[in-house]
């Protein structure tokens, strides 16, 4: 799994102000009270990056844990925690090696961080690690970042970001065998004696077909409730961009 962030960390919020977390996090709200059947309120939030969407789901009234891999991204969590107030736990571990105190209630993993687990070994021990930590009944909810998106829109495109803080460039290069997409990022950093900073960072996506993920998620124990296109209530459709699933554990590890 290849996590690149120790630079983009620090710009990561920044250049991803066009996401509206508050939205995001009360369509998983709606998902959660459609399809909840457990009696608890114990969410986790795996690969919870910076903490925006832990923050939005604590301020519903969820007790958040969220894990992530990066320090640099926990950092930043940390920080909006302390400015916050709100009772949020947060710790640094690979959602492949996941090791928790207890069960959930509902497991939500956001923004295609799926698609950074780089091989099917990868995304199979992720969700066998989800239903070991589940309550029976548990919700797990995760999107992905579809074949479409990664053959069509970030493919082989190079993208541009200029913030107040930071100017970025964005590069991607598609492997049609894998369809994985290598991304290389390089900042420029306007510094107070008016020279420019440069530090770059990489990673890389892997889009995984429909059949595959719901064959592995069906393995893991789950059922699967619902298969939502683009953060609608909606069937996907060939060109979708993301997929939401909903699946609940039938087969949970009843961690106590």
């Amino acid at each position: 799994m290849m996590t690149g962030y120790s630079v983009f960390a620090r710009y990561y919020d920044s250049l991803t102000a066009n996401i509206d977390y508050k939205k995001r996090a009360d369509y998983f709200h709606e998902i959660i009270n459609k399809f909840k059947t457990t009696e608890g309120s114990i969410l986790l939030d795996l690969a919870c990056g910076t903490g925006s969407i832990s923050e939005e789901m604590a301020k519903i009234g969820y007790d958040v844990i969220g894990v992530d891999y990066s320090d640099e991204m926990l950092g930043i969590a940390l920080d909006k925690k302390f400015d916050s107030g709100m009772n949020i736990q947060y710790l640094c571990q690979d959602m492949r090696k996941l090791d928790l105190y207890g069960s959930m209630d509902v497991t939500i993993c956001a923004l295609d961080s799926i698609n950074h687990l780089n091989n099917i070994k990868d995304v199979k021990k992720v969700f066998e690690n989800v239903a070991l930590f589940s309550e029976p009944d548990g919700l797990f909810i995760f999107d992905i970042n579809t074949l479409y998106k990664h053959r069509n829109i970030l493919a082989n495109n190079t993208f541009t970001y200029e913030t107040d803080k930071v100017f970025c460039v964005w590069e991607n290069t598609l492997i049609p065998e894998t369809d994985e997409v290598k991304m290389n990022l390089e900042f420029f950093e306007l510094e107070e004696n008016g020279f420019y900073s440069r530090s770059s960072d990489s990673f890389s996506e892997k889009a995984y077909s429909e059949d595959d993920i719901e064959s592995l998620l069906k393995e893991s124990g789950f059922e699967i409730l619902g298969k939502f296109g683009d953060d609608t209530f909606l069937p996907p459709v060939c060109d979708s961009q993301r997929i939401v699933y909903v699946a609940r554990c039938v087969n949970s590890g009843q961690i106590l």
